[in-house]
């Protein structure tokens, strides 16, 4: 194991694994007629296209892609299918009652039991490996975080699969130094991301879809796309586009492209394995505030993921998912820190990418009857799973389906626009100062601070 400089952007570690599109799908031509548009080709405007084919075999439905079908988030997260509720009960309650909200809990721990079913039905090998999901808490802070946590979501419907862990068992799993315990959840699955949606974009295109890549979408208009390349006439279109939504006309308060990034160790050797364990795969996170996400890998690397630059002025994007080098460093911390025995280890792969995040950060997916424009989307960094009942759901809705899932309480929500800058920039930015300082504050032994609350109530995260 030596030090060299790692692969930055080129999308992701995911596609330095499988190789990035050799061909890009033909771009639109001229102007096409279709009974559904769909506008991105990550998870969400592909899993909707797949219900609709499903449902509706002769239904004509074309996917506009401005780079390649999974450029996006689809192609650069962090491989948790969890099926996992990261929204606040509440909001959604405000307007449902609670037992509405607890039957999208229900749909959502369902989405990991049916992307598994169609990946192997549509014979797509994603990597993907069942496991448990496990949150660790190094701190005294953190434990009383994961007590509440548990409970609360045991409340909201999950106690059948969640559990907890002691210090020794723990450690037992996965040897984290400062483990005081875990929270455990049963029934989710570790993926290879840019393999799941390459393989789901294939299917749908079996089935008769029409994916056209390097097609930019300039105007949204009810019964036309308008692209740089042609215009798409349909009766319903479905905006797909998450943390990309603020580059289209008219929608860039709509949804904050906040910023994640991650890093890919070098395949370790078993002599660090068995310094580490983690012998069931688990997805792996913790109970900071400014929290991380971890996998296993097929080919034996380590992927750290964590906020890096939280959100550019403008709600600007990255290149190509190249990430700063502040970033790589704190992610590098974050390896070293729980996994001290790849302190030697080559780190192979940095990049980042952006999730769609509402002004109350609450996920929604709806269709106005009387436009024919739905969108779905806003998933703060749940979209593996979350975008397959998204899908369903437009799939539903585009087909005037009477079904359970138009019911849920996140159909049709329509939530306020972030303020305009400077001010989104400096509430983003003082919300994650605010993390990091309670951080802080909690790893040197302190009691739970307020100071994470303060950031939740600047920015609407309650």
């Amino acid at each position: 194991m030596t030090a060299a400089t790692p692969r930055l952007g080129a999308v992701s570690h995911w596609y330095a694994d499988i190789g990035l599109p050799v061909v890009r799908r033909a771009a639109l031509a001229g102007t096409v007629q279709a009974d559904v548009a769909i506008v991105g080709a990550g998870y969400t405007g592909l899993w909707a296209a797949y219900y609709l084919k499903q449902a509706a075999p002769a239904l004509s439905v074309v996917v506009l892609e401005k780079t390649f079908a999974g450029f996006g988030a689809s192609g650069r997260n962090g491989g948790w299918l969890s099926g996992g509720f990261a929204w606040n009960h509440g909001t959604y309650a405000r307007d449902s009652g609670p037992e509405p909200v607890r039957r999208m809990v229900r749909a959502m721990m369902g989405t990991v039991d049916e992307v598994i079913r169609v990946a192997d039905a549509e014979r797509i090998d994603a990597d993907i490996r069942r496991c448990d999901e496990l949150l660790v808490a190094t701190n005294p802070a953190q434990m009383a975080r994961l007590k509440a946590e548990y409970a609360h979501r045991a409340a909201w419907g999950e106690a059948e699969r969640l559990f907890t862990l002691t210090a020794a068992e723990t450690r037992a799993r996965v040897a984290i130094p400062g483990a005081l315990g875990a929270m455990g959840v049963r029934g989710v699955a570790r993926i290879q991301p840019a393999k799941l949606v390459r393989g789901l974009a294939l299917a749908v295109e079996r089935l008769g879809v029409t994916i056209h890549e390097d097609t930019e979408v300039t105007a949204l208009a009810p019964g036309r796309v308008t692209t740089a390349r042609g215009a798409v006439q349909a009766t319903v279109i479905l905006r797909c586009t998450e943390g990309f939504t603020a580059t289209l006309p008219g929608l860039r308060r709509s949804w904050l492209p906040l910023n994640s990034a991650q890093i890919a160790t070098e395949p370790l050797p078993q002599a660090v394995w068995d310094r580490i364990g983690w012998d069931g795969h688990e997805i792996l996170g913790d109970f900071d505030h400014t929290y991380c996400y971890c996998q296993r890998t097929r080919d034996g690397r380590i992927t750290v993921g964590a906020r890096g630059v939280p959100y550019r002025f403008g709600s600007r994007l990255d290149r190509d998912g190249t990430p700063d080098a502040e970033t790589l460093r704190r992610l590098t911390a974050i390896l070293h820190r729980h996994f001290p025995a790849t302190r030697g280890a080559r780190i192979d792969h940095g990049w980042c990418g952006v999730l769609g995040v509402p002004r109350d950060w609450c996920a929604t997916v709806g269709l106005d009857r009387d436009t024919g424009l739905g969108w779905a989307g806003g998933y703060v960094g749940v979209g593996v799973s979350t975008a397959n009942l998204a899908g369903r759901t437009l799939a539903d809705l585009a087909l005037g389906r009477d079904s359970d899932l138009i019911a849920l309480p996140w159909v049709n929500r329509r939530v306020r626009l972030w303020e305009p800058e400077p001010l989104r920039w400096l509430g983003l930015r003082a919300m994650y100062r605010l993390y990091a300082a309670a951080d802080r504050h909690e790893a040197r032994g302190g009691t739970p601070s307020r100071l994470a609350a303060l950031g939740n109530r600047l920015t609407g995260r309650c």
